[in-house]
């Protein structure tokens, strides 16, 4: 079994998907925009998605819901914690060693909790 896919909440869909799509622009992952309520930036094995919720409720972040990101370097984590803060995103763990892994957590513009790792 693997991963298909993750959705993450927004408010602000316009706001969602100039965040993701600066954060994932040199990751090659290209955006599609199914309904005027979604966005996925897809890859060949999985997607990701933002989106308004389809009960048209305030999005909002689950308390201990995260998605983590698999990006290959200590050096990626580094850029892509920086690249997310200086578009908006608040720090939630500054790039470092956890256990096995150098990792580094933000939360985007809505506070989803975002982990990259190498």
């Amino acid at each position: 079994m693997k991963l298909n896919y993750a959705v993450v909440g927004t408010n602000d869909l316009n706001a969602s998907k100039t965040f993701y799509d600066a954060l994932f622009l040199e990751a090659g992952l290209h955006s599609m925009s199914p309904s005027d309520r979604m966005t996925y930036w897809l890859a060949e094995a999985f997607a990701f998605a933002a989106a308004i919720p389809f009960d048209t409720k305030p999005a909002t972040s689950g308390n201990g819901t995260m998605v983590g990101f698999a990006v290959g370097s200590q050096a990626e984590v580094e850029r892509l914690h920086a690249l997310a803060l200086e578009l908006g995103g608040t720090c939630e763990g500054a790039p470092g060693q956890r256990g096995p892994k150098f990792s580094a957590y933000v939360r985007d513009l809505d506070g989803n909790k975002l982990c990259f790792a190498e």
